[in-house]
């Protein structure tokens, strides 16, 4: 009688021991599933970390990333140029697309560039590639893409709903200050050249003419609003100006055109409706430039 417990108590370990691997099995099978996403890009379905943890980018998405807490080990040039990216990218190297050896030396998980980036085909054997057009989504839309591609959809389509209700909000009160039909341009001098934008062109503009409907002068939208930025020359800027004027002043470059008669003479700058703001700090349309931004004109106006 012994006997025949005996060999059923080992039959029946045994037979627990094999539910309890297969169990095991099982749980580790799903463990490695999540482990990756699929993540439906513009080029096609790509497989992404399911929680990237060695993120390189090269190109203006950068603050999407630091506001979604994601790690960044590799940002380009102009990333590493805006101050408010500081604390976001402080173990993070500088690196160029045409530079994939340093790329592979920080042995990314997931690259994000733009569709244009340089060295694709190299770059997709290092670690998935995710690509995006410029323009092709707008700017909160292009936030909640991002959010997608590193597994936090959630949280970015939180943010860009409530990053548009305030700056909805502090348009209305900007509105009420300045009157309706007031109109703001925005401005930039670059390689001795100076540019007016459209509504889709970072600077601020999503904000001011998107989020918040504030006017832009009719001349900047025949000449600016389809193509995103016009190029005139300092004589013409006044013919371009609003009733206020955002000028974003890049650091180095020639701005002697503000010491010229002809840009004293126009209206927003003899009105002190000029607010001057650092090119590096406003290029783009990522959602933690568009904090600052949103801060910068609610303190302004």
């Amino acid at each position: 009688m012994k006997k025949v417990l005996f060999s059923m108590l080992v039959i029946l370990t045994l037979a627990l021991a094999a539910c309890g691997a297969s169990d095991s099995d099982k749980a580790d099978s799903k463990a490695n599933e999540a482990k990756t996403i699929t993540y439906k890009s513009e080029n096609g379905d790509i497989k992404v970390p399911a929680n990237p943890k060695r993120v390189v980018i090269l190109t203006g998405y950068t603050g999407d990333l630091i506001q979604l807490g994601v790690p960044i080990v590799g940002a380009d040039s102009y990333s590493f140029a805006n101050p408010n990216f500081k604390e976001g990218l402080k173990n993070a190297k500088e690196i160029s697309e045409e530079n994939v050896e340093d790329i592979i030396a920080l042995k990314p998980d997931l690259i994000i560039g733009a569709s244009t980036s340089k060295n694709q085909d190299k770059l997709k054997k290092i670690a998935p590639l995710v690509t995006f057009t410029y323009g092709k989504n707008d700017y909160l839309e292009q936030h909640i893409e991002i959010g997608k591609v590193v597994n936090k959809e959630k949280e970015a389509t939180d943010w860009a709903a409530d990053f548009e209700k305030r700056a909805e909000a502090a348009g209305q009160e900007i509105k009420d200050k300045i009157g309706a039909d007031t109109t703001i341009s925005v401005a930039e001098n670059f390689d001795k050249q100076l540019y007016v934008f459209g509504d889709n062109w970072g600077r601020g503009t999503e904000i001011l003419y998107q989020a918040m409907k504030l006017k832009m002068p009719q001349t900047v939208k025949d000449a600016a609003l389809k193509a995103g930025y016009y190029a005139v020359s300092p004589e013409e800027l006044g013919k371009y100006t609003g009733d206020y004027m955002v000028l974003s002043k890049t650091e180095g470059q020639d701005a002697s055109f503000m010491n010229t008669t002809t840009y004293k003479e126009i209206p927003a700058v003899k009105n002190n409706h000029v607010l001057q703001v650092k090119a590096n700090e406003f290029y783009f349309n990522d959602a933690l430039t568009l904090e600052f931004q949103l801060k910068t004109f609610q303190d302004y106006f």
